[in-house]
């Protein structure tokens, strides 16, 4: 039996920040855009790692602002659908016009997997707009299938026109993403991405899982990059859904050869599972923890590993960085 279309989006200029501590200029992002657009990526996702309006002290400080990042993009794009994200409570609608003026097309609305109801308003406003709108559930292992699938069905009575199911901890094994993904598909009509952070090693295979358990869209960036052990790899990616005989309109060579010679050069350090980015997948933490925990064991003489242990015991989730140096604080208190 043939297998389905699968539309990919690349988020190496947005969640691929987190890896180069939000500094990208807008010579590398034109280039890196254009080059995702003759490989006919179908959608590029563009702005701060944490979403539109994340820049902060405690999110990090980006070289250029959202607009110029999104106003750069578009002028390298031609083909595919650029896109932006945010999170309700760093975003407002103003940061959503200035994405539409600027040329975005579509827009991720992001939210913990158990706080979907926040959104409802941000939905509304990008809709009116006229661009497409994903439903972005992050850190789907942390609910049973069964009631995620009801978040999931209650982002969708919001209109969404997709669903993203992100294991943003990068802490799922394949067959619990195969449960979640089949579940959720199962249960609602818009098609469904999933988003992987390769922290166990398993982005690839859990892209997989997810596709065998009815996925039709994945995310992926170049060379990996991304916050904590990094994102699915695109280019790997595309040439496994080749081999795996699966069908999307990317051009392979093209997609190999931006990671090569446009991205590669100006990554500081290759995206590899070191210790600290084991842990985040073991301990089931967000994934964007990952630079802020160094700091804080740099400034408290502390392995990372407690940090994060202490982080997975005390649940924390994304929008509580502030809260690491505390975390580190307490612990070199106790000993």
């Amino acid at each position: 039996m043939d297998k389905k279309l699968i539309r990919l989006i690349d988020t190496t200029l947005r969640d691929g920040a987190h890896a180069v501590k939000h500094q990208y200029t807008a010579e590398q992002i034109k280039k890196i855009a254009g080059g995702l657009d003759k490989a006919k990526i179908d959608y590029i996702e563009v702005c701060h790692g944490e979403g539109l309006a994340g820049d902060s002290l405690v999110y990090g400080r980006p070289a250029i602002t959202d607009e110029e990042m999104i106003s750069a993009a578009a002028s390298a794009i031609e083909n595919s659908k650029l896109t932006v994200l945010l999170v309700p409570g760093l975003s407002t609608s103003k940061d959503i016009e200035m994405a539409k003026n600027n040329g975005a097309k579509a827009i991720r609305v992001c939210t913990l997997c158990t706080e979907v109801n926040i959104s409802l308003q941000h939905v509304k406003i990008a809709k009116d707009l006229g661009l497409e709108v994903f439903g972005f559930m992050m850190m789907i292992h942390i609910l049973p299938v069964k009631d995620l699938v009801e978040y999931a069905k209650l982002f969708e009575s919001y209109g969404i026109d997709y669903l993203n199911l992100a294991d943003s901890a990068g802490s799922l094994l394949p067959d619990q993403v195969k449960d979640r993904i089949g579940a959720v598909v199962n249960a609602v009509d818009v098609p469904v991405d999933f988003h992987a952070h390769n922290n166990l090693g398993l982005a690839i295979g859990n892209s997989l899982a997810a596709l065998d358990a009815g996925a039709s869209m994945l995310d992926g960036t170049c060379r990996g990059l991304g916050a904590g052990s990094g994102n699915t790899q695109i280019e790997v990616l595309a040439g496994v859904l080749k081999k795996a005989g699966y069908e999307a309109n990317v051009d392979f060579y093209k997609l190999m050869d931006v990671a090569e010679d446009i991205v590669q050069p100006i990554i500081p350090r290759p995206q590899v599972i070191d210790n600290a980015g084991l842990m985040i997948g073991y301990a089931g933490i967000y994934s964007s923890f990952l630079l802020h925990v160094y700091e804080a064991s740099k400034k408290f003489n502390l392995d990372p590993r407690e940090i994060i242990v202490e982080l997975g015991n005390r649940k924390m989730v994304g929008g509580q960085e502030d809260l690491i140096i505390d975390v580190a604080y307490q612990l070199t208190k106790a000993k």
